[in-house]
């Protein structure tokens, strides 16, 4: 039994708070625990008339559902593609919360995954005023550090790459990741010669996982791990498990064609989340992070 079953207190004040800031009374009628998450624990809830998606975590979670909050808020200003919009968030006793619009999601098929190319396509094309964030957020469970930046390789170099190889060498992994991965980190700039992109909002953790579809067939994403950066960035991730199908390339290019260069870049993005897996799991992520350094030190020569 979760501790959240043996506590009615916590749902008494969540339902309070709901009500507090939509404007009308709510009471939770039914709630039932919802898989598929590792970092919180999650629950839908409703009174018979409307639902929420309620995720919960240890008081210290409180800064992480903040900036999550604040990440679909934004993307959800942009009008472009569909995600869960926030409702409220804070601390009742020893638990955070978040709770978002309930979105019951279904696999995609080929008509929504070509509407989503479109849409991240429309979010991309919006620029921003700089890299980086407002504030730290998280990727998963990792602590993601921001702040502003207005060179590209640099911040990639010290936020994402740093960061990552930093944390790697914290959990031991030295020797030879963190020796070429500094030979990597100072020669980042030639993998940038040609191009420059242009900051955009990323969604930052776009995986397959992280993607779902309405019953009117409109694509939603969620688990956001946002900030302003290269668009390639989250078209690699897209690529890191699996893969997109192809109608959603198809749609997207059409809107923003590929950058030449673009399947190196997609190496270095995606070792950041390669690391990052890393320092979550351990395991094999290390060979694979290796190999990956290695084949970009190869391609700079």
């Amino acid at each position: 039994m979760h501790a959240e079953e043996r506590t009615p207190d916590l749902w008494v004040a969540l339902a309070r708070q709901i009500g507090v800031v939509t404007a009308a009374p709510f009471i939770v009628r039914g709630r039932q625990a919802v898989g598929g998450g590792c970092i919180n624990q999650a629950w839908r809830i409703g009174d018979g008339e409307r639902n929420y998606f309620v995720k919960l975590n240890s008081g210290a979670g409180k800064t992480m559902f903040e900036a999550e909050a604040a990440g679909l808020a934004e993307l959800a200003a942009t009008a472009t593609v569909r995600v869960p919009e926030p409702v409220a968030h804070g601390v009742i006793g020893e638990r955070a919360y978040l709770v978002l619009e309930y979105l019951p999601l279904v696999g995609c098929d080929a008509m929504a995954m070509e509407l989503l190319g479109r849409q991240l396509a429309l979010l991309h094309a919006r620029a921003q005023p700089y890299f980086g964030w407002h504030r730290d957020n998280t990727v998963g469970s990792t602590p993601q550090r921001n702040g502003r930046f207005e060179n590209w390789p640099e911040f990639w170099r010290e936020r994402r790459l740093g960061d990552q190889l930093d944390l790697a060498a914290h959990h031991g992994h030295g020797g030879n990741l963190q020796r070429q991965g500094e030979r990597l980190r100072g020669r980042l700039d030639a993998l940038f010669a040609g191009y420059s992109p242009v900051p955009a909002l990323l969604h930052g953790d776009l995986w397959s996982g992280n993607v779902g579809c309405a019953h009117n067939g409109q694509p939603a994403i969620f688990d956001p791990a946002v900030y302003y950066g290269d668009r390639e960035a989250d078209l690699a991730m897209t690529e890191l498990f699996g893969g997109f199908p192809a109608c959603f390339y198809g749609a997207y290019r059409e809107a923003l064609p590929w950058q030449a260069g673009y399947p190196l870049r997609r190496t270095l993005y995606n070792l950041y989340h390669v690391l990052n897996h890393l320092n979550v799991f351990g395991g094999g992520y290390r060979a694979q992070a290796e190999d990956m350094i290695a084949r970009l030190l190869a391609e700079l020569g």
